[in-house]
């Protein structure tokens, strides 16, 4: 295969976003960071995008989000295709784009650009800037903003060849549908960026990847729904989702507050890593606790 071909394989699979553990003094604890991939990767996922949202990117500083990228290409050791959330401004995302190339990532995973003022034409000259500036790297914009529409991730990919995929986190699987038919259905890796309750809806319509927070929790099950996807068993693949059905409402609730917290918590109960999280975010309270516990003795893990 080339290495785009090897690349657009690796997104259609379980994308799993791995958690940042943090030490009691707050700062990144590397051997339990190290651990936790590796439980990944023993599971069997092979595809890991350091410093997604459930990394808690937003919270992290660029030395920290350098030290995640390079821990997670050492621990993966070839073993995983590692896709590298970078963002901010542009000379910051490309000073992150470069360093993952460094480090010896396969791509990178652009979050959507936090900006009060998104035009189109600014958002295609974004991605392009960064794309441009590593060309050797597949690059794989994260999609949340419903103006966006297909042509303009058209126009990019025609400048950019290494633009192969796409994170598409619009909650609307009819628009999802049109979007990437209009943008070009065989042209990207079309992955369902809103995770497992969103990855049947976004299967039926182009979708042959999708990311994942609670792979971090339960591989297996994460794994089940992407067979279960593959060979249209869509019955099979509806199972996984009503068992998480719970877990992914608590992430989602108050406009996904708990994103994170949810699934750290999760962590913990499994005595995995601790359950802190950065500000914005907030660890639960015991309301919150106690039914996160008890979701996780239900899967038997």
């Amino acid at each position: 295969m080339t290495t785009y071909e090897s690349m657009r394989a690796a997104l259609a699979d379980v994308v799993a976003i791995p958690v940042t553990p943090f030490a009691e003094d707050g700062s990144i604890e590397h051997d339990t960071h190290r651990a936790l991939l590796r439980r990944l990767l023993d599971h069997g996922v092979r595809t890991l995008t350091p410093n997604g949202n459930t990394g808690e990117f937003y919270a992290l500083t660029p030395q920290e989000r350098g030290t995640v990228v390079e821990l997670t290409v050492s621990e993966a050791a070839g073993r995983a295709a590692i896709v590298v959330g970078v963002g901010h401004d542009v000379p910051t995302a490309i000073d992150a784009a470069r360093h993952a190339r460094e480090a010896g990532a396969d791509m990178l995973m652009v979050h959507q650009p936090v900006h009060p003022y998104v035009a189109a034409g600014g958002w295609v000259d974004y991605h392009r800037a960064i794309a441009e500036a590593v060309p050797e790297l597949g690059v794989v914009p994260y999609i949340r903003n419903t103006r966006l529409a297909g042509r303009h991730l058209a126009a990019l990919g025609e400048m950019c060849p290494n633009v192969i995929g796409v994170k598409y986190a619009v909650p609307d699987a009819a628009r999802f549908a049109a979007f990437a038919r209009d943008a070009g259905l065989e042209r990207f890796v079309w992955v369902a960026g809103l995770a497992e309750p969103y990855a049947p809806s976004y299967f039926s319509a182009g979708a042959t990847g999708f990311t994942s927070g609670l792979v971090n929790v339960a591989p297996k099950v994460s794994l089940t729904m992407l067979e279960a996807l593959r060979s249209g068993d869509y019955p099979g693949a509806m199972r996984v989702w009503e068992q998480i059905r719970r877990f992914e409402e608590l992430r989602a609730a108050d406009s996904s507050a708990n994103n994170v917290t949810v699934v750290k918590e999760a962590l913990a109960v499994l005595g995995l890593c601790r359950r802190h999280v950065r500000p914005p975010s907030r660890p639960l309270d015991a309301a919150g606790r106690a039914e996160v516990a008890a979701i996780v003795e239900g899967w038997g893990i």
